[in-house]
């Protein structure tokens, strides 16, 4: 899939980030481009900051220095709602569903920055447009819940379900807020086979078909490999390495820090092939 979209303009600039909590570093002078409509993944070893990547686009953490642009406008200082306002949205590493809300309600919840209807017209209900309103968030929700084939359990509570659907639900809440730009924290993690491949298929599709430019941090290399236009490689808070995928599998830095090879084995590889 590498060759294939992500051509058009910037949508993501990421200028010169760097992020230090205490004397940890987190990040170290990171830049890189996002295009409209592009798969872009970040991986790299446990530690190498790309979730604190993720954090610094969707307004989580405040980086020491640097900018993030979305089309243009310098939102490095935004707060995470101004940023959803604006066509961010993303899913977490560790799940941050409400466990005793259904299924429906917290998908409701990633609707709920657009809806238009005050207090005022919430009390005039039947005679203002607040029902109209509602009835037309319910709609575009019940498309998502049949996206994402999860009509059976939309009434369940979302703490009953497995792990596997749970992460379903999480990109549906995401999904609802209909943004331009999703950030997703590791998908697939803790999946059986059937279900990253289900996975993986949703998120070609709201790519795809959906219009939506996904930033994805996925330790499955195989998957990252398969669906993504370009790819860039983090190694302690560090870019090592950023292109087509082609070219990131087989860069040697990228080996050594992410696949724990050392120049030896390199090198044993290298004859092998020769």
């Amino acid at each position: 899939m590498g060759d294939g979209s992500g051509e058009g303009a910037n949508l993501l600039e990421v200028e010169d980030i760097s992020l230090a909590f205490g004397g940890v570093r987190a990040l170290s002078d990171v830049s890189f481009q996002v295009r409209e409509g592009e798969l872009f993944s970040i991986i790299g070893p446990n530690g190498a900051g790309k979730t604190s990547m993720l954090n610094c686009i969707s307004g989580r953490y405040q980086p020491d220095k640097g900018a993030i642009k979305l089309r243009g406008r310098d939102i490095t200082r935004l707060k995470p709602n101004a940023r959803a306002d604006l066509g961010i949205g993303r899913t977490f590493q560790n799940l941050a569903l409400f466990g005793h809300m259904s299924v429906l309600d917290n998908i409701m919840v990633g609707r709920h920055h657009l809806m238009k209807a005050g207090f005022l017209r919430g009390a005039l209900y039947w005679i203002g447009g607040a029902q109209r309103e509602e009835l037309e968030h319910r709609r575009e929700v019940e498309e998502i819940i049949d996206f994402l084939e999860i009509q059976a359990i939309r009434h369940d509570m979302a703490g009953t379900l497995a792990y596997g659907l749970r992460k379903r639900v999480e990109l549906a809440r995401a999904v609802a807020l209909k943004p331009d730009l999703v950030l997703l924290d590791e998908p697939m993690a803790g999946m059986n086979l059937e279900e990253k491949e289900d996975m993986a298929r949703y998120i070609v599709d709201l790519n795809e078909e959906w219009g939506m430019t996904v930033i994805m941090i996925e330790h499955d290399m195989g998957v990252v490999m398969d669906l993504s236009h370009r790819v860039m490689v983090l190694d302690f808070g560090r870019t090592i390495a950023a292109g087509l995928p082609d070219e990131v599998r087989n860069d040697e830095h990228v080996k050594k820090a992410y696949l724990g090879e050392d120049d030896e084995v390199l090198r044993e590889q290298e004859l092998a092939v020769s």
